[in-house]
């Protein structure tokens, strides 16, 4: 047997690494995708306030802070057991659709384009960022414009681009204002021209990539997002709705505070990262899949002009529930065409201006959950109050917890399709790596992970030979 390591993983927000085990033919048999670092928030928040928690929480992650600082802030809004001012809402939204942007952008034009458009098998050293501006400028001025432009949402509305204190429990802090709105606005027909020129960028160059559209990640499972009422996507408020393979729903409108009779949670001993499953499956059985393509499969209409007709020409080419998880690209566009579009329909309502954002009042519930949809998927923060409103207990379920076992799946598939251990090529592994790339991972967001933790201790000598090793796994 024969181990092959990836380490680390490039091109991805956090630190992994991949071990490839191969038999004595040079075939691969068995991978792990290992996420190397941990987290604590869930400890480290107990014994504090409940009001604190928004702004806490947002430390987490510094690409997707928004989407903590909401699905904290909603969950505080449970204990508080309150209904939160119309504006505040639509406020909320606002800034989300900014982080949606900037995130799809920076994923799409620095992460995975170098892949797109210089090829999978492009020398490494010119396979990145750098690369990217030297040979396609244009390209990678598009992206930087479109992370700017979300990033300015968040930043007019929040005061702060990473890490904003601005959505609290209750609402958000301050009403927007008249000037930040029309800058808002006057940079909508720049960002969505942005938005359709990266839709044909990617399918203008999809040809060149059918045995890894066939390959990465292509196998059926059970798909999870938020719709609204109606069943259109919804990225800061609605029901869950699950979605299996063959396109039928198996639980649909799922209140946030009923998760945990859909959502299981494992661990395994080789990553920190946790392995949620769709419970009436069991696991490991109960693979799904959430993000971008996730939202896609689950959803009857995006609800704007112009991603309803993209989503329509996507399911015309691909199906109604697309498999194949390197098209999370493909969605990842689309939801980027749509949170432009949305963000234009909130800006031009009147009463975004409305001053009243915010209610008031202290812990009314002992408990509360609270569900946003993340760039990566669909985030979970669940809470337990004291009766004076101090922290007792945290759960945190992490986009990218969500995508864990079908990432390893996914990465166990295009290795035993692409990597021939007796004439291994760098591409062959560039492409294990760009399938979790297409995943998005946020892995220092994800990592809270509970239960068995390895730890080991080595000794070594001058030469670096291993004199001693101590081994144990802590209950944490």
């Amino acid at each position: 047997m024969r181990v092959v390591e990836i380490s680390p993983v490039t091109r991805i927000e956090g630190h992994a690494k991949i071990t490839l085990h191969l038999n004595d033919d040079g075939l691969v048999e068995d991978s792990q995708f290992h996420v190397t670092q941990v987290r604590g928030f869930e400890k480290f928040c107990e014994g504090r306030p409940f009001y604190e928690m928004p702004s806490l929480m947002a430390r987490i992650c510094g690409i997707c802070p928004v989407s903590h600082l909401l699905a904290s802030a909603k969950a505080c809004d449970a204990v508080m057991a309150i209904r939160i001012p119309a504006a505040g809402e639509r406020l909320r939204h606002v800034v989300h659709l900014g982080q949606i942007i900037q995130s799809h952008a920076l994923n799409f034009f620095h992460l995975s384009a170098p892949d797109l458009l210089l090829g999978m098998d492009s020398a490494p050293a010119k396979r990145n960022v750098v690369g990217l501006v030297e040979a396609h400028p244009e390209i990678a001025r598009l992206g930087i414009q479109l992370r700017k432009y979300g990033q300015r949402v968040i930043e007019r509305l929040a005061a702060e681009r990473v890490h904003p204190a601005w959505i609290v429990p209750g609402g958000v802090a301050s009403p927007m204002s008249e000037a930040a709105r029309d800058e808002l606005l006057a940079g909508i027909p720049a960002a969505k021209e942005g938005a359709e020129r990266a839709l044909a960028l990617l399918k203008s160059v999809l040809d060149r990539f059918k045995d890894e559209v066939a390959n990465f990640g292509n196998f059926d499972s059970v798909y999870m997002g938020m719709v609204d009422a109606d069943g259109l996507m919804n990225l800061y408020d609605g029901g869950l709705r699950f979605r299996d393979a063959e396109g039928e729903i198996v639980a649909d409108h799922v209140p946030a505070e009923a998760y945990s009779d859909f959502i299981g949670e494992a661990v395994e001993k080789w990553s920190y990262l946790k392995m949620p499953y769709y419970k009436p499956m069991g696991y490991p059985d109960g693979l799904y899949r959430v993000g971008p393509l996730g939202r896609i499969n689950v959803v009857d209409r995006c609800g704007t002009p112009r991603a309803d007709e993209e989503l329509e020409a996507f399911r015309a080419a691909y199906g109604r529930i697309v498999t194949s998880s390197f098209h999370f690209h493909y969605a990842r566009l689309i939801e980027l065409l749509y949170a432009v579009e949305k963000l234009e329909i909130f800006l031009k309502d009147p009463d975004i201006l409305d001053t009243r954002v915010r209610a008031h009042a202290g812990p009314n519930a002992r408990e509360g959950v609270g569900i946003a949809e993340a760039p990566r998927g669909t985030l979970i923060h669940h809470y337990r109050v004291d009766g004076d409103g101090l922290m007792t207990w945290a759960n945190l379920i992490i986009a990218t917890g969500n995508n864990n076992l079908a990432m390893n799946k996914s990465i166990l598939q295009v290795a035993r399709h692409f990597v021939k251990g007796n004439k291994l090529k760098e591409g062959m592994l560039n492409r294990v790596e760009a399938v979790v790339r297409a995943y998005d991972p946020c892995l220092s967001c994800s990592t809270h992970a509970a239960g068995q933790m390895p730890m080991e201790v080595q000794l070594l000598g001058p030469d670096g030979a291993v004199l001693d090793r101590i081994a144990q796994a802590d209950e944490v």
